[in-house]
Protein backbone atom coordinates (compact mmCIF):
# COMPACT_ATOMS: atom_id res chain seq x y z
CA UNK A 1 0.00 0.00 0.00
CA UNK A 2 1.39 3.39 -1.02
CA UNK A 3 0.72 6.37 1.20
CA UNK A 4 1.15 10.01 0.33
CA UNK A 5 1.29 13.09 2.48
CA UNK A 6 -1.56 15.30 1.29
CA UNK A 7 0.13 18.51 2.42
CA UNK A 8 3.09 18.08 0.07
CA UNK A 9 2.88 18.99 -3.61
CA UNK A 10 3.07 15.78 -5.63
CA UNK A 11 5.92 17.00 -7.85
CA UNK A 12 7.82 19.67 -5.92
CA UNK A 13 7.26 18.19 -2.43
CA UNK A 14 6.76 21.75 -1.16
CA UNK A 15 4.19 22.30 1.60
CA UNK A 16 0.77 23.16 0.22
CA UNK A 17 -2.77 23.53 1.47
CA UNK A 18 -4.94 20.67 0.22
CA UNK A 19 -7.26 21.77 -2.59
CA UNK A 20 -10.83 21.12 -1.44
CA UNK A 21 -12.54 23.17 -4.15
CA UNK A 22 -14.08 20.08 -5.80
CA UNK A 23 -15.54 18.74 -2.55
CA UNK A 24 -19.14 19.33 -1.51
CA UNK A 25 -19.83 20.92 1.85
CA UNK A 26 -21.27 18.47 4.35
CA UNK A 27 -21.91 18.23 8.07
CA UNK A 28 -18.65 17.47 9.88
CA UNK A 29 -18.10 16.54 13.52
CA UNK A 30 -15.06 15.72 15.62
CA UNK A 31 -14.45 15.09 19.30
CA UNK A 32 -11.05 15.12 20.98
CA UNK A 33 -9.90 14.51 24.52
CA UNK A 34 -6.93 15.50 26.63
CA UNK A 35 -6.06 14.90 30.25
CA UNK A 36 -4.06 16.80 32.80
CA UNK A 37 -2.87 15.08 35.97
CA UNK A 38 -2.36 17.06 39.16
CA UNK A 39 -0.91 16.02 42.50
CA UNK A 40 -3.62 14.61 44.78
CA UNK A 41 -3.27 17.49 47.25
CA UNK A 42 -3.81 20.07 44.51
CA UNK A 43 -6.93 18.32 43.19
CA UNK A 44 -8.30 17.96 46.73
CA UNK A 45 -7.73 21.67 47.34
CA UNK A 46 -9.48 22.59 44.06
CA UNK A 47 -12.48 20.43 44.91
CA UNK A 48 -12.71 22.04 48.35
CA UNK A 49 -12.63 25.49 46.69
CA UNK A 50 -15.30 24.60 44.13
CA UNK A 51 -12.61 24.75 41.43
CA UNK A 52 -12.14 28.46 42.06
CA UNK A 53 -8.75 30.12 42.22
CA UNK A 54 -7.45 33.63 42.73
CA UNK A 55 -7.62 33.93 38.92
CA UNK A 56 -11.25 32.79 38.78
CA UNK A 57 -12.96 29.51 37.96
CA UNK A 58 -10.32 27.19 36.55
CA UNK A 59 -12.89 25.16 34.65
CA UNK A 60 -14.86 28.07 33.17
CA UNK A 61 -11.67 29.81 32.08
CA UNK A 62 -10.37 26.63 30.41
CA UNK A 63 -13.70 26.09 28.62
CA UNK A 64 -13.55 29.58 27.12
CA UNK A 65 -9.90 29.14 26.15
CA UNK A 66 -10.67 25.84 24.42
CA UNK A 67 -13.51 27.35 22.41
CA UNK A 68 -11.37 30.33 21.42
CA UNK A 69 -8.53 28.02 20.38
CA UNK A 70 -10.78 25.84 18.22
CA UNK A 71 -11.96 28.98 16.41
CA UNK A 72 -8.33 30.06 15.78
CA UNK A 73 -6.89 26.74 14.60
CA UNK A 74 -6.07 27.91 11.08
CA UNK A 75 -4.07 30.81 12.55
CA UNK A 76 -1.82 28.40 14.44
CA UNK A 77 -1.57 25.30 12.21
CA UNK A 78 -0.12 26.58 8.92
CA UNK A 79 -1.92 24.35 6.39
CA UNK A 80 -5.35 24.11 8.04
CA UNK A 81 -8.28 25.62 6.20
CA UNK A 82 -10.18 28.47 7.80
CA UNK A 83 -13.52 27.06 8.91
CA UNK A 84 -16.71 28.58 10.23
CA UNK A 85 -17.69 26.47 13.20
CA UNK A 86 -21.38 25.87 13.74
CA UNK A 87 -20.85 24.51 17.24
CA UNK A 88 -18.04 24.05 19.73
CA UNK A 89 -18.36 22.70 23.25
CA UNK A 90 -15.67 21.98 25.81
CA UNK A 91 -16.62 19.73 28.70
CA UNK A 92 -14.28 19.34 31.66
CA UNK A 93 -14.70 17.01 34.60
CA UNK A 94 -12.45 15.69 37.31
CA UNK A 95 -11.62 12.02 37.58
CA UNK A 96 -9.39 11.01 40.49
CA UNK A 97 -6.35 13.31 40.08
CA UNK A 98 -7.06 14.21 36.45
CA UNK A 99 -9.04 16.82 34.65
CA UNK A 100 -10.58 15.20 31.57
CA UNK A 101 -11.16 17.68 28.74
CA UNK A 102 -13.41 16.86 25.79
CA UNK A 103 -13.85 19.26 22.89
CA UNK A 104 -16.62 18.65 20.34
CA UNK A 105 -16.75 20.70 17.14
CA UNK A 106 -19.21 20.86 14.25
CA UNK A 107 -19.23 22.63 10.92
CA UNK A 108 -20.82 22.54 7.50
CA UNK A 109 -17.78 22.57 5.25
CA UNK A 110 -15.65 20.86 2.62
CA UNK A 111 -13.13 19.52 5.13
CA UNK A 112 -13.13 18.02 8.61
CA UNK A 113 -12.80 19.64 12.02
CA UNK A 114 -10.53 17.19 13.82
CA UNK A 115 -7.70 19.72 14.12
CA UNK A 116 -10.12 22.22 15.68
CA UNK A 117 -11.27 19.63 18.23
CA UNK A 118 -7.66 18.68 19.04
CA UNK A 119 -6.68 22.34 19.36
CA UNK A 120 -9.59 23.06 21.70
CA UNK A 121 -8.81 20.08 23.94
CA UNK A 122 -5.11 20.90 24.11
CA UNK A 123 -5.46 24.62 24.83
CA UNK A 124 -8.10 23.96 27.48
CA UNK A 125 -5.60 21.60 29.18
CA UNK A 126 -2.84 24.21 28.88
CA UNK A 127 -5.16 26.76 30.49
CA UNK A 128 -5.86 24.39 33.38
CA UNK A 129 -2.10 24.03 33.78
CA UNK A 130 -1.69 27.81 33.88
CA UNK A 131 -4.55 28.27 36.32
CA UNK A 132 -3.29 25.54 38.70
CA UNK A 133 0.49 26.01 38.59
CA UNK A 134 0.49 28.17 41.72
CA UNK A 135 -0.76 25.13 43.66
CA UNK A 136 2.35 23.10 42.85
CA UNK A 137 5.19 25.65 43.14
CA UNK A 138 7.38 23.21 45.07
CA UNK A 139 6.92 20.46 42.46
CA UNK A 140 6.42 22.25 39.12
CA UNK A 141 6.91 19.04 37.13
CA UNK A 142 4.14 17.21 38.94
CA UNK A 143 1.42 18.40 36.55
CA UNK A 144 1.35 16.46 33.29
CA UNK A 145 -0.75 17.05 30.19
CA UNK A 146 -1.18 13.74 28.38
CA UNK A 147 -3.39 11.57 26.20
CA UNK A 148 -4.36 14.12 23.57
CA UNK A 149 -6.36 12.08 21.10
CA UNK A 150 -9.13 12.20 18.56
CA UNK A 151 -12.09 10.23 19.90
CA UNK A 152 -14.43 10.42 16.93
CA UNK A 153 -14.75 12.05 13.53
CA UNK A 154 -17.53 12.02 10.97
CA UNK A 155 -17.04 12.66 7.25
Amino acid sequence: MTHTLTHLHSQTEQPTMVDISNKDASARFAKAQSRISLPAAAMTYLREQGFASSKGSVIHTAVLAGIMAAKQTSSLIPLCHTLTLTSCTVDIHDEENDFVVECSVQTLAQTGVEMEALMGASVAALTLYDMCKSLVKETPYSMVIHSLQLLTKTK
